[in-house]
């Protein structure tokens, strides 16, 4: 069988994380079978869908590198892969099923269908079309046309029997057809349904494999019932599980980012954030956790995805982030840092590029994200420096504080070299001259020049933050020690 697999997101905001794993599982399918990965647009609720979600739906897909065979801007023979394009496609189906009496026209007003569902409720019925126009003649049809109703077009569904397929992540899957109703395959202003859409949309483009997230096995049996219909044989079905929050419910915005333009603007490299999706539900084995892209379009198997609901974990996706990094040259990972520090309105002209290197090589792997750099590297990037009150009151109850910033701050303002290794000799020297460990010295530094008690190896704060920031920094620590500390004056 040739292998075409496609994505179908709806345009109504950005690509959530879960529509964009079921995206990268299906472009791992068709990779690693060397088939065709197809991206389709449907749109055909213009109400919701926006122009400006489809180019965020796109840029989201060019920057996790899941790069489409056939679709917008790839073009291909299946086309037009936007819905709202295909319209004649879907009326022309629908007439065939309609001559062939497995549709019918249907006059309801939502009215009269909403009070329907209000008595079938009130007689703790099940709540599905009655079937009423299933059975009108061509005069009844007439005289409704003729005042102005506007019918949309049901499926005559087979009630007897049920509905079986065989998942390939789920096993066998069945459905009684007479939980199920007459369903619309268009609306009254002549808009297909999803379900009938899609049916028609994979088979026209030749779909294979169907693999989705199971909230859709629902909406299979009605596709199956299509299918038969028209004659034609559906293609695989693989439902992959949804993905929870760490609370055990859906994943949502309370549990955080959600959306693949997120976490791109928070610092995630687009390697990591893959790696952590293809592993919501999918593994190689029990032990190996680290893969590129390419290396997982060469491993991934349908056959291994998990029916057990999958549990996002961010300390995870922070640590696979991090070591994907860690995987990359300084150089790379400065470029990244810099580019994110940038975008988000950093003057790089401030330093010059080797402060930069040092700045990553410091911060080491503190650095998890990008944002990461901004945030442990807030020492060396910003004025005023803040101080974590914690930090401060842990100084405020230690004796002498401020002579021995004072002493430092003059050591470093005369230390001609102003490099790593003299400012570590004079920082030790000036220890050893007042008769104090080297740390409790350092520990006190340290929170006057970054806010913080950890932080990067002091001596590459000093020189990150530069003689003059330093010796300010050390001054400004020792007043305020003196006027608040209460051992000030002991």
């Amino acid at each position: 069988m040739s292998v075409r697999v496609r994505f179908a997101p709806s345009p109504t905001g950005f690509l959530h994380v879960g529509g964009a794993r079921t995206a990268l599982y299906n472009y791992l399918f068709a990779r690693a079978r060397g088939g065709t990965f197809v991206l389709r647009i449907e749109d055909t609720d213009a109400a919701r869908s926006t122009d400006e979600s489809v180019r965020a739906i796109l840029d989201s897909l060019r920057w996790l590198g899941l790069a489409w065979d056939e679709g917008p801007g790839a073009g291909g023979d299946c086309g037009p892969y936007f819905q709202s394009e295909r319209g004649e496609l879907y009326r022309r189906h629908a007439a065939a099923l309609e001559a062939a009496g497995r549709a019918y026209r249907c006059y309801c007003t939502p009215a009269e269908l909403e009070a329907m569902r209000e008595r079938q409720a009130a007689d703790k019925a099940p709540q599905r079309y009655d079937g009423r126009c299933r059975g009108l003649d061509a005069a009844a049809r007439a005289r409704l046309e003729a005042a102005g109703r506007a019918p949309a077009l049901r499926f005559a569904l087979e009630a007897a029997g049920e509905t079986v397929w065989d998942d390939v992540v789920r096993g066998r899957v069945a459905f009684r057809n007479d939980v199920l109703d007459d369903f619309v395959l268009l609306r009254a202003d002549g808009l297909p349904t999803y379900n009938f859409a899609c049916v028609v949309d994979d088979r026209e483009m030749r779909i294979s494999h169907v693999i989705r997230g199971d909230d859709h096995i629902s909406n299979t049996p009605r596709q199956l019932a299509i299918y038969r219909a028209c004659g034609w044989t559906p293609p695989v079905f693989a439902h992959v599980s949804m993905i929870l929050g760490s609370d055990g419910t859906r994943l949502s915005k309370r549990h955080g980012a959600t959306s693949v333009a997120a976490y791109r603007d928070l610092g995630y490299l687009p390697a990591g954030l893959v790696n952590f999706l293809a592993l919501l539900g999918w593994a190689l084995d029990d032990r190996t956790e680290l893969f590129t892209l390419a290396e997982l379009e060469r491993v991934f198997r349908l056959e291994r995805v998990s029916r057990n609901p999958a549990v996002f974990n961010p300390e995870k996706l922070d640590w696979l982030n991090g070591q994907h990094l860690k995987r990359l040259s300084e150089a790379e990972r400065t470029g990244l840092a810099t580019g994110f520090l940038a975008a988000h309105g950093y003057d790089l002209s401030r330093h010059p590029p080797e402060w930069w290197a040092a700045l990553v090589r410091a911060l080491g792997e503190r650095v998890r994200t990008l944002a990461d750099v901004e945030r442990h590297g807030a020492f060396a990037l910003y004025d005023p420096l803040e101080i974590d009150p914690a930090a401060w009151d842990g100084l405020l109850e230690k004796p002498d504080v401020a002579p021995r910033l004072e002493r430092l701050a003059a050591a470093l303002a005369a230390d001609a070299d102003f490099g790593l290794a003299s400012l570590e000799q004079a920082t030790r020297d000036l220890a050893a001259g007042m008769g104090v460990k080297p740390g409790e010295l350092m520990g006190a530094a340290r929170v006057a020049l970054t806010g913080r008690t950890t932080a990067p190896g002091l001596f590459e704060v000093m020189w990150l933050v530069g003689r003059e920031r330093a010796v300010a920094r050390l001054a400004a620590a020792a007043a305020r020690w003196r006027a608040e500390s209460p051992l000030a004056n002991g």
